[in-house]
């Protein structure tokens, strides 16, 4: 095969130092495949070399790009991407400026869309400013509740799709990520407003979910680490438990590449502009194009809209969980005890023994508003206080020595809802705000961006998420704020 000067050029740069390996033979193999979005109106040629160790090599030579080889009965050892030219400006992967999909922001949903999107065939970069994995956002730490114990029913219907992309990402990856321990939901008797436990349960029912309904006598007979009044009332749900974020990012990364995504951490956007070409983005290791652009960018989110001329409501707050160290390990290992959230005004929440040997709790929205340049690491003690306090009262054998305080950021519409849509007035940049409550669905909206970028539609049902609704671009009063915060401070 006659191979132009360009690709011989990458495949110098690309795998020069496997060239040298004795008795290595290199082969390269043409591909064809269209792309399978709406911006492929010709084939995308892919060349790839694959590396051979041969059982036995009479001979090989690469002469101006022609390669002849003999004698190859062994399978290949490993295969390297070489090139995948652009159709829009005809570069390299190794000096490659423009990509069918640019995603902004390397967390959980960021990866997974860039995992999603390269699996579908396009061409990506997905730009991070901090490191992989880093604990300036909310994507961090150990784990996340997943469940499917949602009070409103535009949550619950999602629930389903999430958990079986998880299971494809493990099965794809070999990684186990979801930890199923069963979800508690309880409150008092009497609770009310719009996450009480009666939508709960009724969300769950309209969608076929499973759930249990117990009494504070049952609860404790269920799980004697609880110390509950008379007047509690709780939810149980059997698929409920954790997904570790921190694996979850690396499996998705890793998957993204494997299917030819460039990840490009410490790179910070400082520009976005759309052209009739698509996307420009200016970053700090150069300006980069494409024909859609995806913000998946958490605290930074209004950062980015501020580039297209649009600012949203978005509430940024400092939270925080805290890791004890309960001589009670094994009272508290996640095939003895659940994930919970107690429903209150005071809302907390909690994880069995997982990550560290500590349990882990935090209390929702309880932290105070910052924005990324003020926030600070340092935990706020009278925020620990009430979560101590209540533990004390509610499962005292949960409580122990503290092991640490980490902090993390919330990023919130003012109806606490997600945005999964495209920019309003740029049909070529879709958006994210997870609310502070998306790392369940992560790779499932990472799907849906996928396909909202390369099919202009999805087929899950996100309505209630559009950027064009009144919480949005109206006087709407935020309806998140924890009233512990609001008469403590």
């Amino acid at each position: 095969m006659k191979l132009p000067p360009s690709i011989q050029i990458m495949f110098l740069g690309a795998a020069a130092d496997r060239l040298d390996t004795p008795g290595l033979i290199v082969c390269f193999e043409l591909m064809a495949a269209p792309l399978r979005n709406r911006f492929a109106r010709t084939h995308v040629w892919r060349i790839r070399a694959v590396l051979r160790y041969p059982r036995i090599a009479e001979s090989s030579s690469v002469n101006g790009g022609s390669v002849s080889h003999a004698a190859i009965p062994s399978p290949p050892l490993y295969t390297v991407p070489i090139a995948r030219p652009s159709r829009h400006y005809g570069g390299l992967m190794s000096v490659r400026r423009s990509y069918d999909v640019i995603v902004i922001g390397c967390g959980g949903i960021g990866s997974a869309a860039a995992y999603w999107l390269a699996r579908a065939g396009a061409s990506v970069l997905c730009l991070e400013q901090f490191e992989l994995g880093h604990h300036n956002g909310s994507s961090q730490d150990h784990s996340r509740i997943i469940r499917r114990s949602y009070h409103d029913p535009n949550y619950t219907v999602l629930a389903r799709p999430a958990y079986e992309l998880w299971d494809q990402i493990e099965q794809e990856s070999g990684v186990h990520l979801v930890t199923k321990c069963g979800g508690l939901d309880f409150e008092r008797l009497g609770t009310t407003g719009p996450k009480d436990l009666s939508h709960c349960a009724a969300a769950m029912t309209e969608q076929g979910v499973p759930f249990e309904e117990l009494d504070a006598k049952a609860l404790m007979e269920r799980w004697p680490q609880l110390t509950l009044d008379s007047d509690v009332r709780g939810l149980f749900q059997p698929d409920g438990g954790l997904v570790d974020p921190g694996k979850s990012i690396a499996v998705h990364v890793a998957l993204a590449r494997l299917h030819g995504a460039e990840i490009k951490e410490s790179t910070a956007v400082t520009g976005l502009k759309s052209t009739s070409a698509g996307v420009e983005v200016v970053t700090s290791g150069g300006t980069f194009g494409a024909q859609h652009v995806v913000l998946t960018c958490g605290a930074w989110t209004n950062d980015l809209l501020g580039h297209l001329g649009l600012r949203w409501p978005l509430t940024i707050t400092q939270e925080q969980v805290t890791y004890f160290a309960t001589p009670h390990i094994a009272d508290f290992a996640p095939n003895r005890f659940p994930v919970w959230i107690w429903r209150a005004p005071t809302e907390f929440y909690g994880f069995p023994v997982y990550g560290e040997v500590a349990t882990k709790a935090g209390q929702d929205v309880g932290g105070p508003e910052v924005t990324t340049e003020t926030r600070t690491f340092e935990p706020d003690a009278p925020t620990r206080q009430r979560l101590v306090d209540f533990l004390l009262q509610t499962m005292p054998g949960f409580v122990g020595p503290e092991l640490y305080t980490k902090t993390c950021l919330y990023t919130m519409p003012p109806d606490r809802n997600f945005v999964i849509d495209f920019v309003p007035g740029y049909e070529n940049v879709s958006v994210v705000a997870d609310a502070a409550h998306a790392f369940k669905f992560a790779t499932l909206i990472g799907k849906i961006m996928s396909e909202l970028a390369l099919d202009g539609a999805t087929g899950y049902p996100i309505d209630a998420f559009r950027a064009d609704r009144p919480a949005l671009t109206g006087d709407f009063a935020p309806i998140f704020r924890n009233e512990a915060v609001m008469n403590h401070g």
